[in-house]
């Protein structure tokens, strides 16, 4: 025999008391691994208890809910409304107060009720609301329409109504207007044939374009016009009172006139009436 064959019959000789040793190695290590494992499917099993009884509880807080007296109560810290230079925010809150409040978390609440119902409001073009928690709030964001136009019967009378620039009508309950907004003033008494009530866009765009011809052509601000007959207007800057006549399809073409004349109401010793532009050709002082 060899001595590589005597070495392999050594090899196979196995030691009984190292294999029993090995044995019970391996069974006590699938003990611990069953263990550990039993143990993880256990935790695994509380936290998820643990989770969804704090899932439950939290959502259960009143923090996540409105406060039933949210439109009833003034002052109230729930809701906050931002941007509205028109309408006043208590009359937002007594418009609201017919709204309900939602009786869900908010994150689950539907505030579209309360978007349309601010919508019916004139002045208001637009509104986004805002949800927060912690506790549960609104943020009442007003998007307004900008006035461009106040009619008043006479020039020492406060307004009467407002007109936006696509021709919405904003009512003597929202008047007088913040400060911030720049209008031209207009003289109507809305019942000799031009009812202001029924003045649309087309006719808001008129009256603004006029009253940038008068300012480029005296290059003097306009004071107000005076549509209290429309068939003889008149436009008043700071030097003279313009008579424009009827705003028909040529008054553009008359207002284009004010440089040539402007200067001879200056040099006037007498006081003038008006400057005249009625006619189409004819230009003249009416002195007082």
């Amino acid at each position: 025999m060899t001595d590589f064959e005597e070495q392999n019959e050594q090899d196979e000789v196995i030691d009984p008391d190292r294999l029993v040793k090995n044995v019970r190695k391996k069974r006590k290590l699938r003990k611990g691994r069953r263990k550990q494992n039993v143990f993880r499917n256990f935790f695994r099993f509380c936290m998820t208890i643990v989770l969804l009884c704090s899932f439950v509880y939290i959502s259960k807080m009143p923090q996540w809910y409105l406060d039933k007296k949210l439109f009833t109560v003034s002052n109230n810290n729930s809701v906050q409304i931002i941007n509205n230079k028109i309408v006043k925010s208590y009359k937002i809150l007594a418009l609201l107060k017919k709204s309900e409040v939602p009786d869900v978390p908010i994150y689950m609440a539907r505030t579209d009720s309360i978007e349309k119902e601010l919508k019916k409001l004139p002045p208001v073009e637009d509104v986004f609301i805002r949800r927060y928690a912690f506790p549960a709030r609104l943020q009442i964001i007003v998007k307004e329409r900008v006035p461009v136009l106040t009619v008043a019967p006479d020039i020492k009378v406060p307004p009467v109504a407002a007109f936006s620039r696509d021709g919405v009508m904003i009512g003597r309950e929202y008047l007088p207007l913040s400060k911030d907004f720049k209008t031209i003033k207009v003289l109507s008494y809305g019942n000799k044939g031009d009812d202001y009530t029924k003045w649309n866009a087309a006719k808001v765009k008129q009256l603004e374009t006029i009253v940038k011809y008068v300012e480029t052509f005296s290059k003097e601000p306009v004071e107000y016009i005076d549509l209290r007959n429309p068939n003889d207007v008149y436009v008043k800057i700071k030097t003279v009172n313009i008579r424009l006549g009827k705003l028909d399809e040529r008054v553009y073409e008359r207002i284009q006139r004010i440089p040539s004349i402007l200067p001879q109401v200056k040099l006037v010793d007498s006081k003038v009436k008006y400057l005249d532009l009625s006619w189409e050709k004819v230009n003249y002082l009416k002195l007082e």
